[in-house]
């Protein structure tokens, strides 16, 4: 779910655990909420310029686990997410109707199951995720917690970066940010231009189920 606009646009957000854990076995440590049946709701908003301030678009995101899949010997999760109002087709959100992924935990590290680094909750070390001749993108783990108030309530979150370095070595000033909650999951995410510091889109949480 990686796009190109002149913009960092990832959207970060799911679960999994690793194939030598059951459900529960692995709820101690569940930083992710991960369990079949467990859904979020997520809406979009954009920045106005003109009022310094994001207003709500008609785009929303309905994320659920339906099922768990065997990939070479290891559990994913599946997740579905169902999206309604992206009726431009715009590139910045996802596309309507139904995507699915499959993601698992990996001591801490989301995995797709093509082996891409979704998130980490652990590793603070400079991550490389593509390069180009006109520069590369990396993410990180920042150190801390965050407390971020949306309309799903208030949480204390760890969040990761990601940004752009161009062949010269200057880093662009577009950041986005990824917001994870333990036992909640994804709680916010932007998306950025890289040549603008504030993001252009925030996705939030606004709504979930967690089943314990």
């Amino acid at each position: 779910m990686k796009r190109i606009l002149f913009c960092l646009c990832f959207w970060a957000l799911f679960i999994a655990c690793d194939s030598s854990d059951d459900e529960s076995s692995n709820q101690s440590s569940n930083f992710y909420a991960l369990k079949v049946g467990n859904s979020w709701v997520y809406k979009y908003y954009q920045y106005s310029p003109s009022l310094d301030e994001y207003l709500e678009t008609s785009v929303v995101d309905s994320v659920s686990i339906v099922g768990k899949e065997q990939v070479y010997g290891n559990t994913y999760y599946k997740f579905r997410t169902w999206t309604t109002g992206n009726d431009s087709g715009s590139a910045l959100y996802n596309a309507n109707g139904e995507h699915f992924e499959l993601l698992r935990d990996y001591e801490g590290t989301l995995l797709r199951d093509d082996g891409f680094v979704k998130f980490t909750n652990n590793d603070y070390s400079e991550r490389l995720i593509w390069e180009e001749d006109w520069g590369s993108v990396y993410e990180r783990l920042v150190e801390g917690t965050t407390e971020l108030t949306v309309e799903a309530g208030t949480f204390t979150c760890i969040n990761s970066e990601m940004y752009l370095i161009t062949a010269s070595g200057v880093q662009l000033p577009g950041l986005d940010r990824y917001y994870y909650a333990e036992g909640i999951g994804l709680v916010l995410s932007t998306v950025s231009f890289v040549s603008q510091p504030i993001p252009n889109i925030i996705r939030r949480l606004d709504s979930y189920k967690i089943k314990n």
